[in-house]
């Protein structure tokens, strides 16, 4: 592992992150190599992934995340499990810890889950009880989240008030969401299209946010940071990942239209992408969007919606989870239909498991439903993903799967991990594509097909690869939102 050397030196600010997750870690390494007189330390209580970013295999995949921490690690950028040190000094503590949709109880299926951020939020009143602290809310939350941190950090310094009246600790609480893509978020925080900050309309909450502000402004020119109150930094989020959310949906609903009427969804998504008011920008069709923001952060605002007694507007939201929910479920049963209507004991070369390229996150990947649909109907899955490891594909299909026990024994007989695409593709009965990596349109699909059982059929849920070369060896093609006549 790594081996860490402090330097001894002054730091002009110093930061603490909780959380060494995909926003946490990436965010902070950028900020360490953009501040070099910056000091920041990320902590997390998992030791296997401290370890990780400690080591020379991170325990994330991002372009160009490597060499950022290479570069600053040991420098003036930490990884640690031990937080009391570094909170206690830390003038900046940014809350960047997951905030899954809840499971069980009140909300279930919709709300945003904060046990975590609540956790942190003790943490850190029990931590620190001298001083004054800027808490940044990183993390995606609905919105007024930062009213309930103030109130648990307002009742922990009360307590502290009756012991030390003169140095109980202060704390001001800013919204700083993150607008990162996955894939390309060292480019994205390299060059921000904004980076938005929400506080209180106080003196002491402007002074924190220039405090924050001089941190991005060291590389982000500060036209482009955006100061705003808190409630509405933390609604920006949540609209802004429903609003590209709802632009695939409604090109995926429209790819529906397209294979039913003879039109091209690709040449109907360019048509309207050169209207100036539209743009061309989340209008490619797919087997649906994944990931860990998309459809959380849309259910929140449903949840939020329905609990301010807006019906209609949760409504409308929640019809974007419901369309992505239709497309993958159609893309499943039609690979099923177009296959003589059984995939029973046939072998089917599954290329992707991961959300999107260039990136190992499975969040909320569509790879998982169709997947598992296809097992539940006696299908042998051939699955290669350059950057998922087969544990994390087992663990996301079994869980997916619940308690449906043939499901369950499927996967466990039924589901191949292999280490290259060639192999997943040898003997298949069909190509399915969920991921669109770029080594897929560098696949020799000639000897691909040649070794295939025939007829050969291949299903392009990415619609990245050239489809009439696909037809013209043979290959019997789909692809969402054109007809056969098209390829």
């Amino acid at each position: 592992f790594f081996s860490i050397n402090i330097m001894a030196q002054e730091f002009a600010v110093k930061i603490l992150c909780i959380g060494a997750g995909y926003v946490g870690g990436p965010t902070m390494a950028v900020i360490a190599m953009k501040c070099k007189d910056v000091k920041v330390t990320i902590f997390d209580l998992n030791q296997a992934r401290i370890d990780a970013w400690n080591s020379d295999n991170l325990p994330i995949y991002e372009p160009g995340l490597e060499d950022v921490v290479k570069q600053c690690r040991g420098k003036n950028l930490f990884f640690t499990t031990e937080y009391k040190d570094a909170m206690n000094e830390a003038d900046i503590i940014f809350m960047s810890v997951n905030t899954p949709t809840k499971m069980h109880g009140v909300g279930k299926g919709r709300a945003a889950d904060l046990k975590y951020i609540e956790a942190s939020a003790r943490m850190i009143a029990q931590t620190v009880k001298t001083g004054h602290k800027v808490i940044v809310e990183k993390s995606t939350v609905p919105v007024r989240c930062s009213v309930a941190i103030e109130k648990v950090l307002k009742a922990c310094r009360t307590d502290a008030l009756k012991l030390s009246p003169r140095d109980a600790a202060t704390f001001e609480v800013l919204s700083n969401p993150e607008f990162l893509a996955e894939g390309t978020a060292i480019s994205d925080l390299f060059d921000p299209d904004r980076v938005l900050i929400g506080c209180q309309q106080t003196e002491s909450g402007k002074a924190a946010c220039e405090l924050l502000t001089s941190v991005y402004a060291r590389w982000v020119p500060r036209e482009r940071i955006i100061s705003t109150n808190q409630w509405s930094s933390e609604l920006s989020k949540l609209t802004a990942n429903a609003f590209l959310a709802q632009r695939i949906s409604s090109i995926n609903s429209i790819s529906a239209v397209c294979e039913a009427t003879g039109a091209n969804v690709d040449e109907v998504a360019f048509a309207i992408g050169r209207d100036s008011r539209i743009g061309p920008k989340f209008l490619k069709a797919s087997v649906g969007f994944g990931g860990s923001c998309f459809q959380k952060d849309i259910l929140n605002l449903v949840y939020l919606s329905y609990s301010l007694g807006l019906q209609e507007v949760g409504d409308y939201w929640h019809s974007v989870v419901q369309m992505n929910d239709y497309q993958r479920r159609r893309f499943a049963e039609t690979i099923v239909k177009t296959m003589f209507d059984t995939v029973t004991s046939k072998q089917i070369a599954v290329l992707g498991f991961a959300f999107k390229k260039d990136t190992g996150d499975t969040r909320e990947t569509s790879a998982i439903p169709v997947c598992n649909a296809l097992l539940d109907d006696g299908a042998v899955l051939h699955v290669y993903d350059p950057k998922v490891t087969k544990e994390q594909m087992f663990e996301d299909l079994r869980y997916a799967a619940g308690g449906d026990e043939h499901l369950l024994k499927c996967i466990d007989t039924n589901l191949k991990v292999e280490t290259d695409a060639m192999t997943a593709c040898l003997g298949a009965h069909a190509v399915v594509v969920l991921t669109e990596w770029d080594e897929f349109k560098e696949l020799d699909y000639a000897t691909i097909y040649d070794k295939m059982n025939k007829p050969a059929f291949f299903f392009d849920g990415r619609g990245h690869l050239n489809l009439q070369k696909l037809d013209d060896l043979g290959f019997q093609v789909f692809s969402i939102g054109r007809t056969r006549s098209q390829m």
